[in-house]
């Protein structure tokens, strides 16, 4: 693809989700959402593989329904009431299917099952794109709206924890893991999205970091399978030092940054009287745990069978940027202790 393409492409695409961002109207926004969703369709089939066109098609068509849908509620809505404004949407039926429509964007449970497929025909960096600035546009409108039943959005968080936890434990497509973790990433977020809008921006972008860092790592030491990720020693000792940290931080494991939102967000619910939720996150959350587990010994404690002392790759000069990886795995792993301030920050 040319670079100048490509800059316009990705210009698009930041460009849609500052026009969802920006917007207080159900047809703007609408509309920042299907700019959104063009600009990524080309960045998916640049590697014209037919995997990739089928997940291309996959996505498109889900993104259109879910667009749709939302642009019915709105119409729907300002027929009803008069209203075209966002946050001026005061029925609860038309709340509960924007909410719908947005967790079917998203791709939160139990309207995930095209995310596996989809990240799978992708390549990493898109994959990248896919379960971290596509999410926000859709989440942000989310965030907007004022549900008048929030047991529909406790009833998605934690179907997705519990769907993104028990989806990936048999998988072995590492594209697969990664999008049923994201579903049960999202799936926390959307528990206090109600209660505490700044603890989602704080979660928001825990995981932002944390899977960017994993999604480099991968696409460094070329692995797609968790087979592969045996050889990923050999490749770099420091990656594969590295990648178990970064997967328990995903999983939130103390003293790690991905224990901050996921001990936050567990103090909120019980503060706000959902201490059977909050407990039953927890435990969905050990479903999760498995898999990131498996992903760090297959990293660490094993070796693979066709792989031969005299192949020493990581002596070899790389030419890969590793800065901004150094970046990502220092957030990921040692922010903890200014848990204080960073929640001063996303409050202010």
């Amino acid at each position: 693809m040319s670079p100048y393409v490509l800059a316009l492409l990705l210009f698009t695409l930041g460009l849609g989700t500052t026009v969802a961002f920006s917007s207080s109207h159900w047809l703007l926004a609408w509309v920042g959402l299907e700019i959104n969703t063009l600009a990524i369709l080309p960045l998916m089939v640049r590697n014209h593989h037919p995997r990739a066109v089928e997940a291309a098609t996959k996505y498109f068509l889900i993104q259109a329904g879910g667009a749709a849908v939302l642009l019915f509620a709105g119409v729907m809505n300002a027929w009803f009431t008069g209203q075209w404004g966002i946050q001026q949407a005061t029925s609860p039926l038309f709340i509960g299917i924007i909410t719908l429509a947005l967790a079917l964007k998203l791709g939160l449970a139990p309207l995930h099952s095209w995310m596996p497929e989809v990240f799978q025909g992708l390549d990493l960096n898109t994959g990248l794109v896919l379960a971290t600035w596509q999410k926000l546009a859709p989440l942000v409108l989310l965030l907007q709206i004022q549900p008048a039943n929030s047991y529909l959005l406790i009833f998605l968080g934690l179907a997705s924890t519990l769907v993104g936890g028990w989806g990936g434990l048999n998988q072995t497509q590492l594209r697969k893991i990664l999008a049923y973790s994201s579903t049960a990433q999202l799936g926390w977020m959307v528990l206090v999205v109600q209660f505490t809008p700044s603890l989602v921006t704080l979660a928001v972008l825990v995981y932002i970091t944390a899977a960017a860092a994993m999604f480099v790592i991968l696409k460094l030491v070329k692995s797609t399978s968790v087979n592969m990720l045996a050889i990923s020693w050999a490749k770099s000792p420091a990656l594969g030092a590295m990648a178990p940290l970064v997967l328990l931080s995903l999983a939130g494991l103390p003293p790690l940054t991905g224990f901050m939102p996921k001990w936050l967000i567990i103090e909120e619910l019980s503060k706000q009287g959902l201490a059977p939720a909050a407990i039953l996150a927890v435990f969905t959350a050990l479903l999760s745990l498995y898999y990131y587990l498996r992903l760090t010994y297959a990293m660490t404690l094993t070796m693979f069978p066709n792989n031969f002392s005299g192949t020493t790759p990581w002596r070899l000069r790389s030419r890969q940027m590793t800065l901004p990886l150094a970046c990502l795995v220092v957030g990921t792993i040692s922010l903890l202790p200014f848990t204080p301030a960073a929640i001063a920050l996303v409050a202010f």
